[in-house]
């Protein structure tokens, strides 16, 4: 399901470009309208903004950590390791319960990952982890996915 090309546009003189944590909500607007099953829209957010492929080899795109296909910060500080992968590694996070179950993705994140419980790393695999599950148990509807992005991940004024 994939969407328009994830390149960041270019900025205009007087509008910045967006920020990469923008672009995730504006992949998961998009994605919105095009679906309203939980699975197949994480599944195309994690193609979209991670590279991780549809089809079974997903499986071994998600082992490798997908790829950056937005570069950039935008998020909150308390998600904000520093590097321009945080989009890879939400997106990552957010479909791996469809594709190995939550129980899987916890055991992963404890022993693949490992990722200091205080990191930026951890607390953004923790809102991914909620926002997968707010998806598929129906809580959050899926055309509210993008600003739940922006709201509770974007930094302010991003």
């Amino acid at each position: 399901m994939p969407t328009t090309s994830p390149t960041t546009p270019s900025a205009s003189p007087t509008t910045p470009a967006p920020t990469a944590c923008e672009q995730l909500a504006r992949v998961a607007d998009r994605l919105a309208e095009r679906t309203g099953d939980p699975r197949r829209f994480l599944r195309g957010l994690a193609w979209n903004c991670a590279g991780v492929r549809l089809d079974p080899r997903g499986l071994f795109d998600l082992a490798r950590g997908g790829r950056n296909r937005f570069h950039g910060g935008g998020f909150r500080a308390e998600f904000d390791d520093g590097t321009t992968g945080q989009v890879r590694h939400f997106a990552g996070i957010a479909v791996a319960p469809v594709l190995i179950g939550e129980r899987a993705t916890r055991w992963a994140m404890r022993t693949v990952l490992r990722d200091p419980e205080t990191s930026a790393d951890h607390r953004l695999s923790l809102a991914a982890l909620e926002f997968a599950r707010e998806l598929r148990s129906g809580g959050l509807p899926i055309r509210a996915a993008g600003d739940w992005i922006r709201e509770r991940l974007a930094a302010s004024g991003a």
